[in-house]
């Protein structure tokens, strides 16, 4: 093989797949917001022509439909089943959702409900998902030995607090490192699995 016939391969740059171009698209969506996921931009990010992303999609909205549901798989569907799959006692498992649901800084949740203001796809899916999660933490709770009321209250305080968390940016600034932020998140815990009696 010549160089220049080197050269060119190169220059066409590596074959993505319909997931590379997701997690880029998702990448861009936690970075800059959703005007970001263009196909033009995450072609340049990504070293190839747009030719490779049409090879995928049909068109952009294709593109942001399938990051909606990638992300609603990963940060919904995934945790859950991450939680049940390590089995245990409900305790164990409400502790461990805890512990999952702070791994990230949670970039992504923040660039989805900021998107969902002005898509109702968005907003529809968000609104399911919000009621998905509470509905799983609250069944935990109910689960652990609490009424219904005092499970939803208790879902719905942890929750909020986790999403309230991202959207005011506390993690990183609030905590030293990861393990700081588990140490809180864990002490949380703690408090709302003991009765008020």
């Amino acid at each position: 093989m010549s160089i220049r016939s080197r050269m060119v391969k190169k220059k066409d740059g590596p074959k993505l797949s319909r997931h590379d171009w997701i997690e880029q698209g998702l990448k861009a969506l936690a970075a800059s917001g959703i005007e970001a996921v263009r196909v033009e931009p995450l072609a340049k990010m990504m070293q190839v022509t747009k030719g490779s992303f049409y090879w995928h999609f049909r068109n952009r909205a294709e593109l942001l439909t399938a990051i909606l549901e990638k992300w609603v798989s990963q940060q919904t569907d995934g945790i859950i089943d991450q939680v049940e799959a390590a089995g245990g006692m409900p305790r164990e498992k409400l502790l461990r959702l805890f512990e999952l649901a702070i791994q990230d800084e949670g970039r992504e949740e923040i660039a989805i409900r900021a998107w969902a203001t002005n898509d109702a796809i968005v907003a529809k899916t968000l609104v399911q998902v919000d009621q998905r999660r509470l509905d799983y933490t609250k069944d935990l709770f109910i689960s652990i030995g609490f009424t219904s009321t005092e499970a939803l209250v208790r879902a719905r305080m942890a929750y909020y607090a986790l999403v309230g968390e991202f959207a005011i940016g506390v993690y990183p600034k609030a905590y030293a490192n990861q393990a700081e932020r588990l140490t809180e998140i864990r002490l949380r815990y703690e408090i709302l699995v003991n009765t008020t009696e």
